[in-house]
């Protein structure tokens, strides 16, 4: 009795065999009995014909496609942009304000005005009108170092959102890369179990060809044909695995779920890669570099919250026009207009500890983005560490991996031989076609585990590229 189950993506399948009375039962039952016994059917092959007309996608081409269409890469570009659009002189405050300021003001009083003179005046409803323009200035020239450090932290926010955007491609690339190989995965699975099927309907042909000249019996085709069923079921089972991990990748690259694709056939793995040039590369990881830049960011805040215990010095300068007419009063018509210049300055005395504490604030955000920069450093070197490891034990396990498989492959062609002389069994073909999916399934296996420890270091030293 075949038995299969999913474990760990594949489909695995295991062959029990029945008790002997059950065996012998079936052997005792009339011939007549046996021949209107109906023949199960045989399901139709797993390969879909639209995967076989798909153009083929390219690895290259994948990861075009996700850099060009990744919404996560847009959202980096439009924060690198902003930071960009930010870090100018005037955002900095290091340029003049200029401002233009204008009034037009009616006022209707009603008036009594008593003068020394003896004479009394009332009016009611006196109007008044007033106009007033005028055009200032302001040119900050000290302020304990602001502008320079603003100026600064502006320049290092860039940085920061440059580097995280480089992290973002290299994540988009990573994912690309594994969702795309995943797909060849499981193709090779499928690939693997077609061998094992085709020799399932040469076993079933060949015992249909002795049934026919009185050398085989029913049971023997019973049984090869529920294992081919069943083996063509597990490779359906295998096809919407693929499928599954096809559309992950359509996702991974932000197309329509119902694009046609198909992917190559194979898993290369580099086996050029040095564990000293990585270690070197680690320096340039952009999630270390925007860390250490968040550092100099918070070294800058500290500046800046000093900056405020200090004076400021201003030049001031602008002109001015004022025009007054009166109904009442001893002034009747006034106009006056011109430039005018001058410093000010502004000294803080006292604010209440504010700045005080905003400069130790400022020191512990520091020590706290210095940490975090150490806990960024340890985590890579700890991944890269563990990649390294699996990368290495895995090429091992990839070379002893294709030997097996050849071996597996060369047995069961042996077994068939055996089985067309008529000195091998069922159960000899069935544990062979176990052998061979178990080492076609490793093989694999291996392969995209060793794939998967290479695109790991290449992400973490920020090697990849389309």
């Amino acid at each position: 009795m075949l038995r299969c189950a999913l474990h760990n993506g594949r489909i695995c399948c295991h062959l029990f065999m029945k008790p002997l009375l059950i065996g012998l039962g079936l052997f005792s039952l009339p011939l007549a009995a046996l021949a209107q016994t109906p023949t199960p059917a045989v399901p139709p092959p797993t390969v879909a014909a639209a995967d076989n007309q798909a153009p083929v996608l390219t690895l290259r081409d994948a990861l075009q496609t996700a850099l060009k269409n990744s919404l996560d890469i847009q959202i980096g570009r439009n924060n690198v942009e902003v930071q960009s659009l930010q870090n100018t002189l005037g955002f900095a405050g290091g340029l003049p304000t200029v401002g233009l300021t204008a009034s037009n003001n009616v006022v209707i009083n009603n008036t009594r005005q008593q003068f020394n003179t003896g004479d009394p005046r009332q009016a009611t409803g006196a109007r008044s009108t007033q106009y007033a323009v005028g055009l200032a200035g302001t040119y900050l020239l000290y302020n304990g170092g602001y502008v320079v450090a603003n100026r600064k932290r502006l320049g290092e926010l860039q940085q920061i959102s440059e580097f995280q955007l480089n992290s973002t491609v290299q994540n988009v690339l990573a994912d690309a890369s594994l969702k795309y190989y995943a797909v060849v995965q499981q193709q090779r699975y499928i690939r693997t179990l077609e061998a094992s099927v085709e020799v399932s309907r040469q076993k079933l042909r060949l015992i249909d060809a002795r049934q026919a000249v009185g050398l085989a019996n029913n049971a023997d085709r019973f049984q090869a044909q529920l294992d081919l069923n069943a083996q063509l079921q597990t490779q359906q089972q295998q096809a919407l695995a693929a499928q599954q991990a096809k559309a992950d990748l359509l996702r991974a690259l932000t197309l329509d779920l119902a694009t046609p694709v198909a992917v190559e056939d194979t898993i290369p793995v580099d086996r050029s890669l040095r564990w000293t040039d990585l270690e070197t590369s680690l320096q340039r990881n952009p999630d270390l570099l925007a860390a250490d830049r968040q550092v100099r960011v918070n070294e800058l805040l500290v500046r800046l919250a000093q900056a405020n215990r200090y004076p400021a010095l201003s030049l001031n300068a602008g002109t001015n026009y004022n025009r007054s007419q009166n109904a009442v009063g001893n002034t009747l018509f006034n106009q006056s207009y011109g430039p005018y210049g001058g410093l000010g300055l502004t000294l803080p005395i006292y604010a209440g500890g504010v700045n005080k504490r905003l400069v130790d604030v400022a020191r512990v955000n520091t020590r706290t983005a210095e940490a975090q920069r150490t806990i960024v450093q340890q985590n890579n070197l700890v991944n890269a560490r563990k990649a390294w490891l699996a990368y290495e034990q895995t090429l091992t396990l990839v070379d002893t991996a294709e030997q097996n498989y050849t071996t597996a492959r060369r047995l069961l062609k042996l077994i068939q031989m055996r089985l067309d002389a008529g000195i091998a069994t069922l159960v000899d073909v069935r544990i062979a076609q176990q052998s061979f999916e178990d080492a076609g399934y490793r093989l694999v296996t291996y392969r995209y585990n060793a794939k998967s420890a290479e695109i790991t270091l290449r992400q973490l030293a920020a090697l990849l590229a389309p």
